[in-house]
């Protein structure tokens, strides 16, 4: 009998990509951590009929992802509010009534697809970028899975069969059609031309400093001209600079010290943990933003508006001071 020990020293490098994996498939790193938690239960409850006839990375692979299916055959798709509608060029338009029951998708930490192996460190980093975890909302589920396994983890045609129990030919057809979905969707890049690490801090901290002053007019050459702003649960969303602006200026920032936010890394891109100060006085916690950057300024605020998203982020739900 395999002993724990074993299995925990065999498997456990593996989480950090299975939890990127599982995410990519769900769109929320709450039910991506319940899920992979479940197929480490279930690998140690099955670890002594494992033979070793797959690789243990490709047998973990094969259960979290017939589990992610099996969750999705009950779940609708996570979208974004760019996925639902147009956007607004005024920032006078009245906002559309907040849908919480909707599912939306949601960010995950960098922090948590890290591990002690470089490799699944660059595993569980490649392929999450809000862009293209939002495209893959758009697929079927099977079709999520397929271009997931080939194309972002680089498993071949043989091995993705053997993971979904099924034929090369039917991999190679779910993938052709996946790829023409994703295609239609238009194009997701992976490789934007950001800054340097160097650059991006600096942006960032001028982005948060902006907030914590409450001076829009600081936010302009921050900005790209086609910058967009989109903020989950809330369906309306705005594109240009000048819109977005405004709505932040009339909206957002109405006071100094309302907000204080924390920098941090999300989907492999800059982000902020925000907090709202109180009537009490004290910083609540709010949500997450998630900046896009093309070049040196920022293309996309994605605010994801959700308190419990900030204890993910390894942060309290509240600051005193």
């Amino acid at each position: 009998m395999r002993s724990d020990t074993e299995f925990a020293a065999l498997a456990e490098p593996f989480r950090p990509e299975l939890l990127a994996h599982c995410y990519r498939m769900l769109g929320s790193i709450h039910e991506a951590e319940d899920l992979v938690q479940d197929t480490y239960l279930r690998a140690w409850r099955a670890f002594d009929r494992f033979e070793g006839r797959s690789s243990l990375r490709r047998w973990l692979y094969a259960i979290a992802t017939r589990r992610c299916l099996t969750a999705l055959e009950k779940r609708p798709r996570r979208p974004v509010p760019s996925g639902l509608g147009a956007p607004s060029d005024d920032h006078r338009t009245a906002l559309a009534p907040d849908e919480p029951a909707m599912l939306w998708l949601q960010p995950v930490p960098d922090a948590l697809l890290d591990g002690d192996d470089p490799a699944a460190v660059v595993a569980g980093r490649a392929g999450v970028r809000l862009a293209l975890i939002a495209a893959l909302q758009l697929l079927p589920a099977r079709q999520r899975a397929v271009l997931t396994l080939r194309d972002v983890l680089a498993f071949r045609t043989a091995e993705v069969a053997e993971i979904l129990g099924t034929t090369t030919t039917a991999v190679d057809g779910v993938l052709r059609r996946a790829r023409a979905r994703l295609a239609e969707a238009g194009p997701v890049e992976e490789d934007l031309a950001e800054p340097d690490e160097e650059s991006r801090r600096a942006l960032l901290d001028d982005y948060v400093e902006a907030f914590a002053r409450a001076d829009p007019a600081a936010l302009i050459e921050l900005l790209r001209a086609d910058v967009e702003l989109e903020m989950p649960p809330t369906p309306t969303w705005f594109t240009g600079r000048d819109a977005v602006l405004g709505f932040l200026a009339a909206v957002v920032l109405r006071s100094p010290g309302l907000w204080r936010m924390v920098p941090t890394h999300a989907n492999g891109q800059p982000a902020c943990v925000v907090y709202r100060r109180s009537a009490a006085g004290r910083y609540e916690a709010y949500g997450v933003q998630v900046l896009t950057l093309i070049g040196p300024r920022v293309a996309r605020i994605t605010s994801f508006n959700d308190p419990s998203l900030v204890p993910t982020f390894g942060l309290a739900p509240a600051l005193t001071s």
